[in-house]
C-alpha cells in the first residue's frame, strides 16, 4: 500500500480545507455534503454522540453559528492508498481560547472525498 501519494494528499488536503472553511462560516450545506450519507457514519463531539448521517445533519442544522472561528495547528494528513485517509488536528477557539483536537477518517466515494468518522474533544 502506498502511503501519502502526493496527488492523493493534495485531494484530501483540499477537501479538508473546504470542510474547515465551511465549519467556521457555518456553511451547513457544505458540511452536510462532506459527510458520507450513510447510517454507518459517526461523529463524536464534545457534548454529543451522533450515529448516522441523519443525526449529524440534524445536529449541524441546529447548532449555533457563534464561536466557531478557530486556529488549527499540528494538522497531520495521512493517506493510505488512493481511497482512504485520516486527518488529525488540534485547534484553539478564537473567542474562548479553548483548545481541542479533532480526528477525521475520510473515504473516496463516487461523489468525492467524504468523512466517514469524526471525533472532536476539548482539552481541560
Amino acid at each position: 500500500m502506498d502511503i501519502n501519494l502526493p496527488d492523493v494528499v493534495a485531494e484530501v488536503t483540499a477537501a479538508f480545507q473546504r470542510y474547515e472553511t465551511a465549519l467556521v462560516s457555518n456553511d451547513v450545506a457544505v458540511l452536510d455534503e462532506l459527510f458520507w450519507n450513510s447510517p454507518h457514519t459517526l461523529r463524536f463531539g464534545a457534548t454529543e454522540n451522533l450515529y448516522g448521517y441523519e443525526a449529524i445533519a440534524a445536529f449541524r442544522g441546529a447548532r449555533s453559528p457563534k464561536g466557531l472561528d478557530r486556529t488549527l495547528f499540528n494538522t497531520v494528513i495521512t493517506t493510505y492508498g488512493r481511497d482512504f485517509a485520516t486527518v488529525n488536528t488540534e485547534f484553539q477557539r478564537k473567542d474562548s481560547g479553548k483548545t481541542g483536537r479533532q480526528s477525521q477518517t475520510w473515504m473516496r466515494t463516487s461523489e468525492g472525498w467524504r468523512v466517514v468518522s469524526a471525533h472532536v474533544s476539548l482539552l481541560s
